[in-house]
C-alpha cells in the first residue's frame, strides 16, 4: 500500500537531497529521452515532405510551444506549491492546491484554444510564413483543436512529480511518445494525410496519456494528493501562490516562444525560409542536449520546494550544487558528441533531394550551438531553484534577460553589424546563453547563501554581570 498512498515518493522527497535528485531525475530523463526521440523521428518523417514542410512546422512551433509553456508554467506553479506544503506536512493544503491547479488549467486551455483555432491563417500570414501558410495552417489547426490534452498531460504530470512520483510521470510520457513514433508514418504516408497527419498523431497520443492520468487522479484515487471538486471555491491565497511561480514560469517559456518568433524574423531578414528550416530542425537536435537537464530541473523544483517548506535550507543548497555537478558533466559529453557527429546528425534530416541543400548550414548550426551546452546547466538549474522556493520572479528575470534581450541583440549585431550572416545568429545564441547563465547562477548562489544565514542560530549576547 505504500505506493498507493504515495509514501514512497514522499520519503524520497524529504530524505537525502542527493538521492532525491537522482531518484526523481532518472525517470524523467528516460521519459524525455523517448519524447526527444519522437521529436527527432517526427522531424525525419516530416523531412520526407520537403523543406517547406519543415519550415511550416517551424512557423507553427511557437504556438505549439506556447501551449506547452502555459501548461508547464501552471504545472510548475502548482507543483511548487504542493511540494512546499508536503514539506510543511500540510496534506489538506496540498490537496486544495492540486484541485485549484486542475480547475485553472481547464479555464486557461479554453481561453488559449478558441481564438487561435479560428485565427490560424491570419496569424501565419502576419508572421511571414509566405508559401508555407497552407501547410502551417493544416498542421496548427489540429494542434489547436486538441490542445486540451497538451494542457492536461503537462499539468497532471507536474502534480505527480510534486509528490515524488516520477515513475508514473515517466510511464505516461513514454507511452505518449511511443504511440507518436508508431502513428507518425501511418498518418503521414499510409493514410496520405501529409503534415496534418503528424499533428493528429501527436494529439491522439496525448489523449491516450490523459486517460491514464485521469484514471489515477479521479477513479483509482491512488495518488498522495486527493481531488475533491464538489463545493469548490477559489481561494485567493492559493491562486496567488500558484500564479506567483506559475505565471513567471509560463512567461519564461512564452519568452522563449517570443524569442523564436523574433529569431525567425531575423533569420528571414538575413536569408529566407530555408534558414528557418535550419533553425527549427537544429533546435530539435539541441533538445537532445538539454533533455537530461530538463529532467534534473524537474527534480530540483520538487526537492528544493520540499526542503524550503521544511525550512531545511542546507538541503536545498546540497540539491542545487549536486544537480549542477551532474548536469555539467553530462553536457560536456553531449557537446563533444554533437560537435564530432554533426555531419551524420544533419544527414538524418536532409536525406531527401528536397532538403539536401540545407545540410551544410545545419552542420554549422549544430557545431556552433553545441559550444553553449556546457553553460546551460548553470542557468536552467538555478532557475529551478528559484521556482522550487517560490521565487518565480527571479527565474523570470534571468530568463527574459537571456531570451528576449541578449539573444536577439547579439544575433542581430553579429549577423548585420559584423556581417556574419546566419553564422552570426548562431554565435549570438552562444554568447547570450553564456552571459544569461552566469547571471542566474551568481544570483542563485547569493540567494541560497542568504537563506542559510537567516536560519543559522544567532549567538546570544551574555547578560552583564551583577556588580553587586
Amino acid at each position: 500500500m505504500a505506493e498507493k498512498n504515495g509514501s514512497d515518493g514522499i520519503s524520497i522527497l524529504l530524505g537525502d537531497p542527493k538521492r532525491a535528485i537522482l531518484k526523481l531525475s532518472l525517470p524523467m530523463i528516460v521519459a524525455m529521452s523517448v519524447q526527444t526521440l519522437y521529436n527527432l523521428v517526427d522531424a525525419v518523417w516530416v523531412a520526407g515532405l520537403g523543406a517547406d514542410a519543415l519550415a511550416a512546422i517551424g512557423f507553427a512551433f511557437p504556438f505549439f510551444f506556447a501551449a506547452m509553456a502555459l501548461s508547464n508554467g501552471l504545472g510548475i506553479g502548482g507543483g511548487s506549491a504542493i511540494s512546499r506544503r508536503i514539506g510543511s506536512q500540510d496534506k489538506k493544503g496540498a490537496d486544495n492546491v492540486a484541485v485549484h491547479t486542475i480547475i485553472m488549467m481547464l479555464l486557461i486551455a479554453a481561453l488559449f484554444t478558441i481564438p487561435l483555432f479560428f485565427c490560424a491563417e491570419g496569424l501565419f500570414v502576419m508572421i511571414g510564413a509566405g508559401r508555407t501558410v497552407g501547410l502551417a495552417v493544416a498542421y496548427a489547426q489540429v494542434i489547436f483543436a486538441g490542445s486540451i490534452f497538451i494542457f492536461f498531460t503537462n499539468t497532471a504530470n507536474a502534480i505527480l512529480r510534486a509528490e515524488g512520483d516520477s515513475k508514473r510521470a515517466m510511464y505516461v510520457m513514454v507511452l505518449g511518445a511511443g504511440m507518436n513514433i508508431v502513428l507518425d508514418p501511418i498518418f503521414i504516408y499510409t493514410l496520405k494525410m501529409g503534415i496534418a497527419g503528424a499533428a493528429w498523431a501527436t494529439i491522439i497520443s496525448l489523449a491516450v496519456s490523459s486517460i491514464f492520468m485521469l484514471n489515477w487522479m479521479i477513479f483509482r484515487k491512488d495518488m498522495y494528493v486527493s481531488f475533491k471538486f464538489r463545493g469548490f471555491r477559489f481561494n485567493k491565497s492559493i491562486v496567488r501562490d500558484i500564479f506567483g511561480v506559475g505565471v513567471p514560469a509560463a512567461v519564461m517559456q512564452l519568452a522563449m516562444t517570443l524569442t523564436i518568433l523574433i529569431m525567425n524574423t531575423i533569420i528571414v531578414m538575413v536569408g529566407n525560409t530555408d534558414g528557418v528550416a535550419v533553425y527549427t530542425t537544429g533546435w530539435r537536435v539541441v533538445s537532445i542536449a538539454i533533455l537530461p537537464l530538463v529532467g534534473i530541473s524537474t527534480a530540483v523544483v520538487s526537492v528544493t520546494g520540499a526542503a524550503f517548506g521544511k525550512r531545511s535550507f542546507n538541503k536545498a543548497n546540497i540539491a542545487h550544487r549536486y544537480a549542477l555537478k551532474i548536469g555539467f558533466m553530462i553536457e560536456v559529453v553531449i557537446a563533444a558528441a554533437t560537435f564530432i557527429f554533426a555531419p551524420q546528425i544533419a544527414a538524418a534530416f536532409t536525406y531527401t533531394e528536397e532538403a539536401a541543400y540545407i545540410a551544410p548550414d545545419l552542420i554549422t548550426f549544430l557545431r556552433v550551438v553545441s559550444i553553449s551546452y556546457v553553460t546551460v546547466p548553470f542557468g536552467m538549474l538555478s532557475s529551478s531553484l528559484f521556482q522550487g522556493t517560490g521565487k518565480g520572479m527571479n527565474a523570470l528575470i534571468v530568463t527574459v534577460l537571456r531570451t528576449i534581450i541578449l539573444t536577439p541583440l547579439f544575433s542581430f549585431l553579429l549577423a548585420f553589424n559584423l556581417c556574419m550572416g546566419l553564422n552570426g545568429i548562431w554565435w549570438g545564441l552562444v554568447a547570450a546563453n553564456a552571459i544569461g547563465s552566469a547571471v542566474a547562477f551568481t544570483w542563485a548562489r547569493l540567494y541560497i547563501g542568504r537563506l542559510i544565514n537567516s536560519a543559522a542560530p544567532r549567538p546570544q549576547t551574555p547578560l552583564p554581570s551583577n556588580p553587586l
